[in-house]
This record gives structure tokens, sequence and C-alpha cells, in this order.
């Protein structure tokens, strides 16, 4: 069958993409023909991929209207949507802007996951980002904490993350302790730059409003009126979180963030984070946030790496579950049914 949308000149370049990149990518997917006619797009295919289509070109239409430039990126998570029947638009995304970049770029959730982030981080005390890399846990969280700095929600921002390095030993570092301690806290400090500016990081810095810090130092400290980051949570020891969690004081807001598949402790120690999920899964006052490789918003390549890891260790557990020993009752229950089986068998009527 055939469907049509009316789609003007102005937006179909931008949502053709070069080359026709987006177009051939949503006919490759969904296995239909689009065709532009003369202010109109028709879609040829079967009648529930004809309507996929139309959905994802409508979702596309309505980024493109709003002032958007569509990217690859839009095109892919547009299409998870709708392939798997997801309700809610991601032009209403663009409408909820949480702040501008140095630049007057705009930080706004790219996806519905990070829109239930975004939302939790605004209505709850503290929140658990949880998801892999590339999908704006950190970035978002600095976003919101310097939103709320600016409008005095806070009066203080502290971003902390444990010092462990990724699987290298670098030895002694040369310099003072902050020398020593700044290599594992550059992200921290990337993304600061990025939204407020070096000039405005240094003052606010120097009067101790802005405190960008290891792990180790919030021992013993009370931190009232403050929105608080820890990031890399998944390198945390399970009493590092404790700790962490017990300093919060009155008019504090905490955002926890970690990849629980990209853990750097020593073999055998257990994680701070996966702990806290556990044990702090029952109280309400805490959000938790579960961000999936759809909510990627890095270069599409990162989404395809995620997903195959993610494969990977799919079928890593499913072997190891396969191959683990049965315990004693498991064993004999076990024989017991073979027993039965092999009698069957042999009382069969040849």
């Amino acid at each position: 069958m055939e469907k049509i949308i009316e789609l003007s000149v102005e937006h179909e370049k931008n949502i053709f993409g070069g080359l026709d990149s987006h177009i051939k990518k949503i006919e490759k997917s969904l296995h239909v023909d689009v065709i532009a006619r003369d202010g109109h797009i028709a879609v040829v295919g079967e009648e529930s991929k004809c309507e996929k289509a139309i959905r994802t070109l409508e979702e596309l239409k309505k980024l493109s209207e709003q002032g958007n430039r569509v990217t690859e990126q839009n095109v892919n998570y547009i299409l998870d949507l709708v392939k798997s029947n997801e309700p809610g638009s991601v032009a209403d995304l663009d409408k909820d802007l949480i702040c501008n970049t140095l630049s007057g770029k705009p930080i706004k959730p790219k996806t519905l996951g990070q829109k239930n982030y975004v939302d939790a981080m605004r209505h709850k005390m503290m929140v658990f980002g949880i998801g892999p890399a590339g999908t704006g846990k950190t970035y978002l969280a600095m976003a919101m904490a310097i939103h709320a700095f600016k409008n005095d929600n806070v009066g203080k921002i502290i971003l902390t993350r444990p010092a462990i390095e990724a699987g290298e030993n670098l030895g002694f570092l040369p310099g003072d302790l902050q020398s020593k301690i700044d290599p594992y806290l550059r992200p921290l400090y990337d993304a600061l730059y990025q939204i407020m500016g070096a000039e405005s990081f240094v003052k606010n810095t120097e009067k101790g409003l802005i405190e960008v810090a290891p792990l180790a130092y919030m021992r013993g400290r009370t931190l009232d009126n403050a929105f608080i980051i820890l990031d890399e949570a998944q390198n945390t020891t399970p009493a590092q979180m404790k700790m962490f969690l017990t300093r919060i004081g009155f008019g504090s807001k905490v955002v926890v963030t970690g990849d629980l598949t990209q853990k750097d402790l020593p073999y055998g120690v257990k994680s701070g984070l996966d702990e806290a999920v556990k044990i702090l899964s029952p109280i309400e006052e805490i959000g938790f946030s579960h961000l999936t490789n759809k909510d990627v918003v890095r270069h599409p390549l990162v989404q395809k790496i995620v997903h195959a890891y993610e494969k990977n260790e799919a079928k890593t557990r499913f072997r190891n579950e396969r191959n683990r020993p049965l315990s004693r009752e498991n064993r004999k229950s076990y024989t017991a049914k073979s027993h039965m089986k092999s009698t069957k068998r042999q009382e069969k009527p040849e």
C-alpha cells in the first residue's frame, strides 16, 4: 500500500540527509520505499511497515520544524522507538531546556531515557544514574548542577570521583597534591569548562563555591545547601559509598553516576554502586534512572560498540550459568529425573 505525508521543500533536505542517507536508513530498516513528490512524501510497502515509516518521518518533521538539524543519532533513536512500539515523542524533548553552554548551544535531553533521568533529578533529593558510556549521565548532572547554582537553588557545587586508574598503573606522579589528582578529575573539568567557561569556573573555585575533589576528601564533612555529584561510582567500595551517602546535609541534592560494566576495582572487590542499588531501592525518596544503549548520544559507532559488548556479556552469563556445578539438592533431583527417563525408555515396547 501507499501512504503520503506533506513535507515542504525547506525541511526535505534536512530530513533526507546528505546523499539521502537518512531516508536510505529508514527504507533499509523498515523495508519500504520512500519517494519525494512535489512537497509530499509517499511511502510504499506493507501496511504495518508503512505506518512505522510514517511515524518516523512525522517525528523527524517535527524536529526539523523546531529548528533542529536532523542527525543520524535522531534517526537511529526514532527507528528504535518505532520498531519497539514505545510511546512518547522525541519532538517533545526539544522543549525541555536545562541551560546553554558558553557558546550558546542548548543542553536538552535527547532521548526518553535521558528525559526520565532529568525529571528524576528535578523531583528527587538523591538520584542514581546508571548506564553505559555515552548516555550523558555526568554531562546532564553537571548541567543540572550549574542551572541550580545560577538560580541560587544551591550555594555550592561539589564534584567528586574515586581516584582509581583505569586498568593501568601510573606510578608516582610529579607535582603537588592537586597536580597528582587532576588527571583523575579531568573529565569533570572538561564538562565544567564547556558549560560554564574557564574564567567563571576559576573565579567560583577561588571563592570556594565550586569544588572538584577526590572521594577521599569527603570523609568527616557535612555537605549542606550543595549540589553534589559522585561520578564513576562503580569504582567505589561499599565502605566508600556508605561514607559518601551519609555526608548529605540539609538543602542538598545528590546525583550518583556509574556504569556497572566498567569497573576498575581490584579483582574480588565488590562495587559500592552494586550494593547501594540493592539496599536503597525500597526508599521512595531516592530515584534510580537506568539508561541503556538506546540512550547513547555519542557517535553512532559507540552505540554499536556498547550493544555488541552487552550481547557478548549476556552470552557469557548464559554459558557460565549452564556450566555452573549443581548443588547437592539439584544434583539429586537431576539424577532422579535422568533415572526416570532411562527407565521409561527401557519399558517402551519394541
